[in-house]
């Protein structure tokens, strides 16, 4: 066989490998939105013939990643065929989210549910990285201990953090309210041999709301939006099409440092006025009169809830921080709205918690701020809504991300290490 020959059946044999890993990555990916499905009705969805979909689904089977069940409707004509649905075993995500006042793990396996969670106080600001990687590395290993318990293992790690992550890489640039410079995760997290992303957690937050955000009976959230979260920083990801919109360099999204007036507060970026000394966790606990250590034993989330608390009380300090963060946010995500036009802006994180005090002066700031609406549209043309994930989306989107590899790659992500790749 000449040279041009053989490079042709290295590229034609390429070409199959990829057609075939796309077919089976339908094939799973409809079986999970379906719940259960039978092999006609798998065929129907994704437009191949039945003979098409039989093999698919026999190797999907022998991998473990798809199990049958009793009979199920088969979505055409005819008696209804054995039902089909992804196991409750084998390859789950595993999501690590590090915070300046926590850490947590979890992991999703293939139906979606969470199988196992822990979460513990930490005090991370300005910590070096190598103690607070050892105390998550103790976490993960607690959690995939509870995995195998169930016939579970972790297809891929992923790990939010509240900074800047170089694009395609485990590097934490900068994270400001962590002190971190130049940080690589990778070293630190060398124990877990699985492969491991890191990602910023406003990104992470925003693919959560992506694929949970209309939860199980709600309506399908938006495919262009602007994913709004605050913790001890603020951040913020813009779906476009369905798409994160990550920028040249992996950065966009620093809503936080956008300032709202200019000749106002030092921030810790070097800048003055940045939102973040307006609407971020520690600017409304302070301007609240609540310290920003305080309850930080209580576990994550403990200081919000008290501010939380204060503002349902009717306390002044309170609803008067919550109303100036909210008022800053419009400021900001105004900008943000007339440049992007999405169609919604949707609120995560502690601003989840915090909405019924913060929209009222947050909306007003927006149908001043942004272009006139289209007729028949709210002022601002933009509605804004609230994340029934909350605070937990970062860490459910990590745990999605990293399962969203064997979707995407069925038998070289998701099968057993022992399977056979070819």
């Amino acid at each position: 066989m000449t040279p041009g020959a053989t490079d042709g059946a290295a590229k034609g044999g390429d070409t199959q490998r990829a057609l075939r890993r796309r077919n089976l990555s339908r094939v799973l990916r409809e079986v999970a939105a379906a719940g259960t499905v039978s092999r006609a009705g798998v065929a129907a969805r994704i437009g191949l013939t039945r003979a098409g979909v039989a093999p698919l689904v026999e190797e999907l089977l022998r991998a473990g990643l798809l199990v049958e069940t009793g009979r199920a409707a088969g979505g055409g004509r005819g008696r209804p065929g054995s039902g089909l649905t992804v196991s409750d075993r084998g390859p789950a995500g595993l999501g690590a989210e590090i915070d300046v006042g926590h850490l947590a793990v979890c992991a999703v396996d293939l139906r979606g549910r969470v199988r196992a969670r822990t979460a513990v106080a930490a005090a991370n600001r300005h910590s070096a990285p190598a103690p607070v990687l050892r105390r998550l590395s103790a976490l993960l290993a607690e959690v995939t201990s509870r995995m195998a318990a169930e016939g579970l293992r972790p297809a891929g790690l992923t790990v939010a953090v509240p900074g800047l992550v170089a694009r395609g890489s485990t590097t934490v640039v900068h994270a400001p309210n962590l002190g971190w410079r130049q940080s690589d995760l990778a070293s630190g997290l060398a124990g877990i041999p699985v492969p491991l992303t890191v990602d910023n957690e406003a990104h992470l937050g925003a693919l959560a709301e992506l694929r949970l955000g209309g939860g199980p009976d709600g309506p399908a959230p938006s495919a262009d939006f602007v994913h709004v979260s605050a913790a001890t920083g603020i951040g913020a990801a813009v779906v476009v099409d369905g798409q994160l919109l990550r920028g040249a360099r992996g950065f966009a999204g620093e809503l936080g440092h956008v300032p709202v007036y200019p000749d106002g507060r030092p921030c810790g970026c070097g800048g003055r006025g940045c939102l973040e000394q307006y609407a971020g966790e520690r600017a409304v606990l302070r301007a609240g009169g609540i310290a920003p250590d305080a309850a930080a034993h209580a576990g994550p989330g403990a200081r919000i809830a008290l501010l939380a608390r204060r503002a349902a009380d009717g306390d002044a300090a309170a609803t008067g921080a919550l109303h100036e963060a909210g008022t800053a946010l419009g400021i900001a995500l105004a900008g943000a709205v007339n440049l992007l036009d999405p169609r919604a802006v949707v609120l995560g994180g502690a601003l989840a918690e915090l909405a019924p005090w913060i929209l009222p002066s947050l909306e007003r700031e927006l149908a001043v701020r942004t272009a006139v609406a289209p007729a028949g549209e709210r002022p601002g043309g933009c509605v804004v809504t609230v994340s029934r994930l909350g605070a937990e989306g970062p860490l459910l989107g990590a745990a999605h991300s990293a399962l969203a590899t064997v979707f995407d790659d069925p038998i070289g992500r998701g099968a057993p290490a022992h399977s056979p790749q070819s």
